[in-house]
């Protein structure tokens, strides 16, 4: 019996070894099979974030493209930092509209702001706009899902070596090698024959070109841009050749930061020890250049018969500080110049001087949001000499109530461009308009017609 209980025991004994054998084994299987799972999982996710981080517009974008500027660059590396989110504003606000900016070669863009004047005159919303779309929710960086296509070029950076002033007598044959550029790089203008393809043109006369009006009226809009949509600062309500486009009248280029320094300084409500306050060009006798009568004799009117009246702050001289000025005036004269509009509405308004038109026929920005008649004057042309009359009518009566609704927060919103874009603002303005003509775009018109 002992001899062959032996050889049970040392069989158990095997039998249990090679259980434990199988067991290692299964162990061994197990951890190898974890550690595949593990690995394809790590891989995956960092895969996929690539392709999630491929797709999304980031403000490093905004950097690359406008490294060469020492104040932009500044700007774009705060704005990485500090980012307003909208949650679903694309669907809401903007009609999940997608915008794609063109990577145009530098001689486009970039070179221009090797001048720091091109980001900060009053023709700079061309470079505002741009900057602000870089870091917009709408701006995509597939082509073939864009409603519309942003060309980004800057005509109003050639300042003349004589006077200072912006000279833009290259900005057709820039826009059109522009145009060229993007017609042979990309399917996208030829398919639609450019009706889809956004440009700003955010000078004198817009999209005709042309500082002098009578010259931008007989050559109108460039052929080449017939089709498109020009964001530009002139408008009136009557037919003009240089609104023979589809187009959005904008705000000229005001200097956020400016206006923010001056309000530390002097608040909205402040003292406003000035009756009524203008400084700029007026000339004795108004310069006849090739016929042409600077502001159509407005200022000279203006100097002549209000020069030497004691409540009217009339300087022909520039001052940098006049911002200071304008937040202790009440009523601030915004008369034509050679077009109709002026960048003195849009400080004005910012500043919470009574904005005094006298243009006639102006069409002003945004008039969906910013009720005009209830925050300026409009003064015709020809009735300069019952200003004075007006304007103390006007103050003995409902100053305080037009005053109450200018100096509203809400209300300087849509006439300042803002980096990164705010709600409300300039460039949001625009999305909203461009949302409202997405018939125009090829890709929605196709859509609908299927």
């Amino acid at each position: 019996m002992v001899e062959n209980q032996r050889p049970l025991k040392n069989r158990g004994f095997y039998v249990r070894m090679r259980l434990l054998n199988n067991r290692n084994t299964e162990k061994i299987f197990y951890y190898r099979y974890l550690k595949w799972i593990l690995w394809f999982s790590i891989s995956f996710y960092f895969f996929s974030s690539f392709l999630i981080t491929r797709n999304k517009p980031t403000s490093s974008i905004s950097r690359t493209i406008f490294s060469n500027s020492k104040s932009s660059r500044a700007l774009i590396e705060e704005s990485s930092t500090y980012q307003i989110k909208y949650p679903n504003n694309n669907n809401l606000f903007f009609k999940g509209m997608k915008i794609y900016v063109y990577d145009l070669p530098s001689k486009y863009n970039r070179d221009w702001l090797s001048n720091d004047r091109c980001e900060t005159h009053l023709f700079a919303a061309e470079v505002a706009i741009h900057r602000a779309l870089m870091d917009s929710e709408t701006t995509t960086l597939d082509p073939w899902e864009a409603d519309f296509f942003f060309v980004p070029v800057y005509v109003s950076c050639n300042f003349s070596k004589v006077n200072g002033f912006p000279a833009i007598g290259h900005a057709r044959s820039l826009m059109a090698s522009a145009i060229y550029e993007v017609s042979e790089k990309f399917p996208f203008w030829n398919r639609s024959l450019g009706s889809d393809h956004v440009f700003v043109a955010s000078h004198d006369f817009g999209s005709c070109f042309h500082t002098m009006e009578d010259e931008a009226m007989e050559d109108g809009v460039p052929g080449f841009l017939k089709n498109s949509i020009v964001l530009q600062t002139f408008g009136v309500k009557y037919k003009h050749p240089c609104q023979d486009v589809e187009n959005v009248v904008i705000p000229p280029y005001i200097s956020p930061e400016s206006v923010r320094r001056t309000l530390e300084k002097s608040p909205l409500t402040g003292h406003r020890d000035i009756f009524a306050f203008f400084r700029g060009k007026m000339e004795v006798h108004p310069k006849n250049i090739s016929g042409r009568f600077y502001s159509k004799q407005v200022r000279t009117m203006l100097w002549r018969k209000y020069g030497n009246e004691p409540r009217f702050y009339l300087w022909r001289h520039r001052f940098a500080g006049y911002q200071s000025e304008i937040v202790r005036s009440k009523f601030c004269l915004c008369p034509l110049g050679w077009a109709p509009w002026s960048p003195r509405l849009v400080e004005s308004v910012a500043l919470g001087c009574v904005p005094v038109i006298i243009a006639d026929g102006i069409r002003l920005p945004f008039p969906s949001v910013l009720p005009w008649p209830e925050i300026s004057l409009t003064v015709a042309e020809n009735d300069i000499d019952n200003l004075g009359k007006i304007l103390r009518h006007v103050a003995a009566t409902n100053l305080t109530s037009i005053q109450r609704n200018l100096w509203d927060l809400d209300v300087r919103k849509p006439l300042l461009f803002n980096n990164p874009m705010r709600e409300g603002d300039a460039t949001w303005q625009v999305l909203v308009a461009l949302s409202q003509k997405l018939d125009m775009s090829h890709k929605k018109s196709r859509v609908y017609t299927q």
